[in-house]
């Protein structure tokens, strides 16, 4: 599982550093794509496999369902991590994030996400997280 929030930089290159206690649940090779609200998604081999069948199952007849299938897949790269803990990630990708230089990685559970710290700043914020958790139990959630 994937926990934690880390502070990194993005080379004039494109390189990023992966954080070891993520690297070690990843692996050496692993999957980065576009993911919701405007970050980048990261998932080890396993969990990629799991969301791809998920994908591969959708209806072809449903617009809903094929554009989610092109927005998850057509943005897709294997990533593999250098001798420094990098990857290279691709100028689409850094540009839909809007990943410049400051980034934030988060570990949400099942995957990681990568930010751009502005956006992150700007997006992710626990003011009403008192709201969020009684509209939670809708969905079958309680602490």
């Amino acid at each position: 599982m994937f926990m934690g929030e880390y502070n990194h930089t993005i080379d004039a290159k494109g390189r990023l550093i992966i954080p070891s206690k993520f690297r070690e649940s990843l692996g050496e090779a692993f999957v980065v794509t576009k993911g919701l609200d405007g970050c980048l998604f990261v998932y080890d081999e396993e969990e990629w496999k799991r969301l791809e069948e998920i994908l591969k199952n959708l209806p072809l007849n449903s617009k809903d369902a094929r554009q989610l299938v092109r927005f998850f897949l057509a943005g897709a790269m294997e990533a593999e991590v250098d001798k420094q803990g990098r990857i290279l990630l691709p100028s689409n990708l850094r540009e839909y994030a809007g990943l410049e230089k400051d980034v934030v990685l988060i570990g949400v559970a099942s995957r990681v996400e990568i930010w751009s710290k502005e956006r992150y700043e700007g997006t992710v914020t626990y003011d009403d997280m008192d709201e969020i958790a009684e509209r939670m139990s809708e969905l079958g959630f309680s602490i």
